[in-house]
């Protein structure tokens, strides 16, 4: 399997989470809006059909759950694929700013 690599390219307004893999000429991404200090909202997870069944956008929630634990941010889950996930993770609570299964 090709190395998957993952970046935040982040602006004063929105940003993103982008996930490439060698070769694949294309990219995942979580998109995010900054909310307010310490608050940002995950708006979108895409992954195209060329990197998919490669765990990207698992990998893509991953890193920015990373980001929110090792920068005090917590997340709106607004992007359906990451409230999915976070229903089924409640020991997430602490990043998120909503409950488990509870709509934005």
């Amino acid at each position: 399997m090709a190395e998957l690599t993952i970046a935040k390219e982040d602006g004063a307004l929105r940003g993103r989470y982008v996930a490439r893999i060698d070769g694949i000429d294309a990219e995942g991404e979580i998109t995010f809006t900054h909310r307010g200090p310490g608050v940002i909202s995950a708006d979108h997870t895409g992954v195209p059909d060329a990197m998919g069944g490669q765990g990207v956008a698992k990998a893509l929630l991953n890193y920015m759950l990373e980001d929110a634990r090792q920068n005090g941010f917590r997340i709106i889950p607004l992007c359906p694929y990451v409230r999915g996930q976070y229903a089924r993770h409640a020991e997430w609570s602490d990043l998120f700013t909503t409950k488990p299964g509870e709509d934005p």
